[in-house]
Formats: C-alpha cells, sequence, structure tokens
C-alpha cells in the first residue's frame, strides 16, 4: 500500500513555496494529494476551478502528484483518501502555534492519521499567497515567484495585461 500525504490548503494561488514543498515531500511519500479547500468562511480571489486548474498545470510534471478539493473536516477526507499524513508547511515561528493546534486537533479526532510539517525552503521562507496577492495587486515584480499560469492569471485578474 502506497505512502500517501494529504497536502491541503486554499491555494489561493500557489505558489513557487508550495511547489518547493510538494518536490521535497515526495521524497518522504509515494503520492501526493493537493486537496484544495473550499472554505465558505475564507474570502478567496480565485474560485475553486481557477485555483484546481492552477495546481494542475503547476504540478502537471509530477505523475505521483494529484489534485483535489474538499469540504468538511480534513481528518475526514484524508482518511477517506487512505492517506496516512497530513502534509503542512511551515515558514516562520509564528507559522508554528497555529499549525501545532490544528495538528492537536487532528489527532485527537483521528489517532492514526499524523501531521508531518516540512520547513519551507529558505527562498521561499517571506512568501505566503497573501503577500504575493498584496504584491500582485500593486503591480509589483511576482515573476519568479509562481508558476508561469498562476503569474498570467494574477495579470489578468488585476488588469495588468493588456
Amino acid at each position: 500500500m502506497p505512502d500517501i500525504a494529504v497536502y491541503p490548503g486554499s491555494f489561493d494561488p500557489i505558489t513557487n513555496g508550495h511547489l518547493d514543498l510538494i518536490q521535497r515531500a515526495l521524497k518522504i511519500f509515494d503520492r501526493i494529494i493537493v486537496a484544495v479547500a473550499t472554505n465558505a468562511f475564507k474570502k478567496s480571489l480565485f474560485t475553486i476551478e481557477e485555483r484546481m486548474e492552477m495546481c494542475r498545470v503547476s504540478l502537471a510534471d509530477y505523475p505521483t502528484v494529484s489534485v483535489d478539493t474538499f469540504d468538511g473536516l480534513l481528518v475526514k477526507y484524508a482518511t477517506g483518501q487512505k492517506a496516512r499524513a497530513i502534509l503542512r508547511g511551515l515558514r516562520a515561528v509564528t507559522d508554528f502555534e497555529y499549525e501545532f493546534q490544528l495538528a492537536m486537533m487532528n489527532r485527537r479526532l483521528e489517532p492514526e492519521l499524523e501531521t508531518v510539517f516540512l520547513m519551507t525552503g529558505l527562498r521561499w521562507v517571506f512568501l505566503s499567497s497573501s503577500i504575493l496577492k498584496e504584491a500582485a495587486v500593486h503591480g509589483g515584480d511576482i515573476a519568479g515567484m509562481v508558476p508561469e499560469i498562476v503569474f498570467q492569471k494574477l495579470r489578468e485578474k488585476f488588469g495588468l495585461l493588456k
């Protein structure tokens, strides 16, 4: 049975930091499911369909990575996918407290499901989807921080592509 990890997130949008984490996690897991969350309480820039498309295109070169969507409890989704782990990235100490709380709640709900934390690559430690969108909306040069499809979609979204 393959070792499967679920990598959940809003991926609004997916960044090169996410891709770096996935590439490194593939050295640990046989298969990774990028699980794009549909969170009714969070306002997203991109629709769920747009986010999934950007993820699929960005991950097309990785046959053992699939993209799916989920709503509701992550642990229920992960166990339904026969995953043995939830994959999470940590950028800085500020991420740790929130991620620790989530991991402990997930363990309480589903004790057999582990949470695996990977530190973000040093090159991407500053990068978050929120910071990226803030730079893009003001015309900042985000080239090289996101896959090409995301770069184009952000330019379109903010009217920077003529």
